[in-house]
């Protein structure tokens, strides 16, 4: 029997895939502790999604989740993060001073082996990170991005172009100890990934490990694996219940059936992964399990949208009370995918097209480039894999004001005064924080939020997670009812319904009749005419409001400045995107209604202009 060598994507690729990376260090614990008395001893354990979202939605450390995830994973296990290349940790892209400045930390805090990947495939953009993972003692799993394209379009993604990246990293001298081909979403055929990592065997012989990583977004990811296996890869990516399947991996029970039989063996106790698995859905039974995460989508290859951007992206729209525009933004997808220039949708690339797309439904096509996307099609990015389209480029260009470039990204980020130590240096001393190595990387990949976490000023949120209280309550049918202001206790019975202690007869029917209802208030009481209080702007002046839900980053005015029209009054974050918010006329600002790292909802009174 061949040995199949496997990793645990459960606890980094499975939170993201599923919850949106939103996930609480002490609740997963305990499953981490039950895989590895069942014998795993390969970890995915942090980096990804799951280095922001900690200080973004969990409000934690991920460092010091990183230092727990060693202590209990054990001295000798194989703790594995995630690395974007030039973008390390984060959604923006990052000088040479802090690339190294992430492969200490990482280094210093318990981690092996980072995989590391550019989204664009370009070499350029491995060369100096790959090269501080290995100057820091690191394990370099090289990364070569992979995905399927839209039918009737051509122009990368093939093994002709796979092979060409490959033999562009040997060229460049990048010291490395794997390869992995990385499909974020599962849609390269099972063609392309047999006749790719055939030739990579080839070209690198029999002595390095090839991984392959899919997910079942589209239902393809066994016979990937399996495809895989025959050409010559010889370690997997696998998950475990419930984060498995859907928008991640494979579960490992799952690949262990489908390798039975056969010449292949992943060298496990069945029972005991069973076992853990049982452990750990128990752990996450009070999280919200989105539907889509799930579910195989047979349109995903037309998108198409990875399993760790989909529920990251549909979370964060029912989080905005966006959900209903969803079947829009993905259509709008595949546009923003082929115009971009077939960069693999991964992330960061794969949240620029949908920021992209979601801004075409909401704003129209076109009419607003979002900064992640319109940078990347001007090239501070890196080169895509085919030249974007040149009208977009333009609109780019001039809603961004930028020019676009062929420069190295590095080069471009250590020329920034806005990036590096010395930047994020100075934000840590402008807001009193200590400067430690930890704090500059936060503040340096983390930017605004991070110094939100640091000065204790952000707050969970977005974690979807049931409250048992609540749960109860709901089960037992009592809930807190407010109507103009004053609060109800309600409990609803089979036929009534008792308030504040008193009971009525109830009967509930499905659908409404309008009839019943105006006849019914014909004959009611007068309701107190008393409207809920609203914050009305002071006479002659203008209420500026939240366009949108979202987190206050910034406050750009203060309190009796004097702006004029179309002025840079504040800048909210909503949907992974800075979205700035201009002053609507002449004046003077008058109150200011809310602070840094304050939750708002749509039509929230921000500030007043007399």
């Amino acid at each position: 029997m061949k040995k199949i060598n496997f990793m645990c994507t459960a606890f980094r690729d499975g939170f993201q895939s599923v919850y949106g990376a939103r996930v609480f260090t002490k609740d997963f614990m305990p499953a981490v502790e039950a895989a590895r008395k069942a014998g795993i001893t390969h970890f995915e354990a942090g980096g990804g999604a799951r280095f922001q979202s900690l200080y973004f939605y969990t409000n934690e450390d991920a460092f010091e989740m990183m230092d727990e995830f060693r202590r209990v994973a054990g001295p000798d296990a194989n703790l594995q993060t995630l690395s974007r290349g030039v973008n390390v940790v984060g959604l923006d892209s990052q000088p040479r001073d802090i690339i190294k400045l992430h492969a200490d930390m990482f280094k210093k805090h318990g981690m092996t082996t980072i995989r590391n990947f550019d989204a664009l495939n370009d070499v350029n953009n491995l060369i100096d990170s790959g090269k501080a993972i290995h100057d820091a003692g690191l394990k370099h799993e090289i990364t070569i991005t992979m995905m399927s394209l839209p039918p009737k379009t051509t122009g990368a993604h093939d093994p002709d172009f796979y092979e060409g990246v490959l033999r562009g990293i040997l060229d460049a001298g990048i010291p490395f100890d794997s390869l992995c081909f990385k499909d974020a979403s599962g849609t390269a055929t099972p063609a392309v990934v047999y006749e790719t990592i055939k030739r990579a065997r080839k070209l690198l012989g029999n002595d390095i490990t090839i991984v392959m990583h899919s997910h079942d977004t589209a239902g393809c990811c066994v016979q990937q694996y399996m495809s895989a296996l025959e050409a010559g890869a010889n370690q997997l990516d696998l998950s475990m219940q419930p984060v498995s399947g859907g928008t991640c991996q494979v579960d490992i029970i799952t690949m262990w059936h489908a390798l039975r039989g056969t010449e292949y063996d992943l060298g496990v106790d069945i029972h005991a992964i069973q076992k853990a698995e049982d452990v750990f859905q128990e752990c996450m039974k009070d999280y919200f399990l989105p539907p889509e995460a799930t579910a195989v989508n047979p349109n995903i290859p037309f998108f198409p949208l990875p399993g760790g951007a989909l529920t990251a992206n549909t979370q964060m729209l029912r989080d905005n009370g966006l959900m209903d525009k969803y079947p829009q933004i993905v259509e709008a997808m595949g546009e923003t995918v082929a115009k971009g220039g077939f960069g693999t949708s991964v992330t960061p690339v794969s949240q620029f097209y949908f920021q992209q797309a979601f801004n075409n439904v909401i704003y129209g096509p076109w009419k607003k480039i979002a900064e992640g996307y319109g940078k990347m099609v001007l090239g501070y990015f890196g080169k895509t894999p085919v030249a974007p389209d040149p009208e977009v480029v333009k609109i780019a260009a001039e809603q961004l004001k930028k020019e676009p470039t062929t420069k190295k990204v590095v080069d471009i980020n250590d020329a920034d005064p806005t990036k590096g130590r010395k930047a994020a240096i100075k934000m840590l001393e402008d807001n009193g924080i200590a400067v430690t190595e930890e704090n500059i990387f936060i503040a340096a990949s983390c930017k605004e939020k991070g110094i939100l976490y640091l000065t204790g000023k952000s707050k969970v949120n977005g974690v979807r997670k049931a409250d048992p209280k609540e749960e109860a309550a709901k089960k037992a049918g009592e809930y807190t009812v407010k109507v103009n202001g004053k609060s109800y206790g309600v409990k609803l019975g089979k036929d009534s319904a008792t308030v504040n202690g008193v009971s009525y007869p109830l009967n509930l029917e499905f659908g409404i009749d309008q009839a019943a209802i105006e006849a019914s208030a014909a004959s009611a009481p007068t309701a107190n005419a008393a409207a809920p209080a609203t914050s009305a702007a002071p006479a002659g002046g203008q209420k500026v409001e939240a366009p949108m839900p979202g987190l206050v980053l910034r406050l750009e005015v203060k309190e009796g400045q004097a702006v004029k029209k179309n002025q840079l009054v504040m800048v909210m974050e909503a949907m992974k995107m800075e979205n700035e918010i201009y002053a609507p006329c002449d004046g003077t600002v008058g109150k200011i209604a809310v602070s840094a790292g304050q939750q708002l909802t749509a039509g929230d009174l921000l500030m007043t202009i007399v």
